[in-house]
């Protein structure tokens, strides 16, 4: 490792956070908090919406662990936190299984406000996208801080992002007056399960370990990823 490269928990082995039964390394970031960092995320917790999301969440966790899907778990935690108004922020590629999943929580009692990522319709070039840059993927650019306006009209208790793209969720998010979730991650090589590549990166995707990721097109090496032997 670069002796420049500063540590944290993604080089950590230990977790004593987690299991408490060892010694915290020399980096690690639990014991350079202050007490004052501590006392103001604690005081954050205290106020009423972070403190119920918390208890919620872990309750569900342990409710219903290995056993709820995502879906499931979503309508558990809002059930539970008295939620009444639903928003989906959906990808127009996954429009289908918006559907059904508003289904599901119509079925389940809740009011449900859809927004599509292309509404207003607004032209990409516009916001300033070379008109060369939309001959794949079309004219009309993903619009989330419109998705999160309306929602925000809508006064939603909650909202769930279906497959909204990479910087669009971003920006969904930071727009968003309440509470967000995804349900949907978009990545159309695997399927929209994107750990499938990090599972994978000791073999068929070895190369996101071993080369740098190109931003853009022109920088992407020709060739095609091999199988492992194993």
């Amino acid at each position: 490792m670069n002796e420049e490269t500063k540590r944290s928990c993604v080089d950590c082995g230990v977790y004593n956070c987690h299991t408490r039964d060892k010694e915290y390394p020399d980096f690690c970031l639990t014991t350079e908090l202050t007490d004052e960092e501590r006392a103001e995320v604690w005081k954050l917790y205290e106020e009423p919406e972070n403190q119920k999301a918390s208890v919620v969440s872990a309750q569900i966790e342990s409710d219903f662990y290995l056993r709820y899907t995502r879906v499931q778990e979503i309508v558990a935690f809002a059930k539970r936190m008295g939620y009444h108004k639903i928003g989906i922020a959906t990808c127009v590629g996954l429009i289908e299984e918006s559907r059904i999943f508003a289904r599901i929580l119509r079925k389940n009692g809740f009011e449900v406000v859809g927004a599509v990522c292309k509404v207003g319709s607004f032209e990409k070039t516009k916001v300033g996208v070379p008109e060369e840059d939309t001959r794949i993927t079309g004219p009309i650019m993903c619009n989330p801080i419109m998705q999160a306006k309306i929602m925000n009209r809508e006064k939603t208790d909650f909202n769930v992002i279906v497959g909204l793209c990479v910087g669009h969720d971003s920006l969904f998010y930071k727009y968003a007056d309440a509470l967000c979730t995804t349900l949907v991650t978009k990545d159309r090589v695997m399927g929209h399960n994107p750990v499938v590549a990090l599972y994978q990166a000791k073999a068929y995707y070895k190369r996101l370990s071993n080369e740098p990721i190109a931003a853009y097109p022109e920088d992407v090496n020709p060739k095609q990823p091999e199988a492992s032997a194993r």
